[in-house]
């Protein structure tokens, strides 16, 4: 059987997914996940555990991430390291990274998951939760990949970033969490560029509406919001993300994941 995850309209990647999932194909790997504590951050640590990476979880709730570290070392037989703190903080990306080679001696997937808020008009919007999204969504990614960099240019490794549907569409109800994601877009297309000649791939992942906390900030989260199996579940994005970090000697350059009645109405 073949599954078909498309990446804008007029590109297709295509997962064998006759054996299920591909144990091993990631043994000997390290793997840095942020936002890690929930959602897809948490379903994307399961994932990538599974084949056989080492893990750095990174998220604020230290107590959480260490029951799940346990609970991937019980279940994989994997290597879980709690790096716990806030992505709008450098020295969180810092420290993160650090453990990544100080513990396993290298790093080769990161994927910048952290990000929050569902959304407010301009007029409305304070402050607070202007600078709140912005650093979480932006300099959150940045910090984390300026200190990642060198380690995946050693590994030739992968960069994932999670972007949005939101960041591909303009977003009336939610302008500043759509630019943000807009921005991670660019920035990771970008630094694809950069670093390509050095062996490292990045790759974007879009989806749209997640069942997770997302959106608790300001409202219902989605989780409850959704029912199951009306939009992707956050395995389905762990899934894409493992997809493009077992690439050799290409990349799954943006991967979209879209209920399939998203351009049926308003988008």
């Amino acid at each position: 059987m073949e599954a078909v995850v498309s990446g804008h309209f007029e590109r297709s990647f295509i997962l064998d997914v006759d054996d299920g999932p591909h144990m091993g194909a990631l043994d000997e790997t390290t793997a840095l996940v942020t936002g890690a504590s929930s959602g897809i951050g948490e379903a994307t640590a399961h994932e990538l555990a599974e084949r056989g990476a080492n893990v750095v979880l990174v998220a604020r709730r230290r107590a959480t991430l260490e029951a799940l570290a346990e609970e991937l070392e019980a279940a994989y037989d994997a290597r879980a390291v709690v790096a716990d703190g806030d992505v709008r903080e450098r020295a969180t990306a810092e420290a993160a990274v650090d453990a990544a080679t100080d513990r396993f001696g290298g790093l080769d997937i990161v994927v910048a998951n952290a990000g929050v808020g569902r959304g407010s008009d301009v007029a409305s919007m304070t402050d607070e939760e202007y600078f709140t999204m912005q650093e979480t969504n932006v300099d959150g990614t940045f910090f984390l990949t300026r200190e990642a960099l060198p380690h995946l240019e050693a590994s030739e490794g992968t960069l994932v970033v999670v972007g949005s549907f939101a960041g591909q569409f303009p977003r009336s109800f939610n302008p500043v969490y759509a630019a943000t994601k807009w921005w991670a877009r660019g920035f990771a297309h970008s630094v694809a560029a950069q670093v390509g000649d050095e062996g490292v791939a990045v790759s974007v992942v879009n989806p749209s509406e997640v069942r997770t906390e997302f959106g608790s900030e300001d409202g219902e989260p989605f989780e409850e919001r959704f029912e199951p199996g009306s939009v992707t579940e956050p395995g389905e994005v762990a899934e894409a993300i493992a997809f493009a970090a077992t690439r050799e000697g290409s990349s799954a350059q943006e991967i979209d994941l879209y209920r399939r009645d998203k351009f049926a109405g308003n988008l």
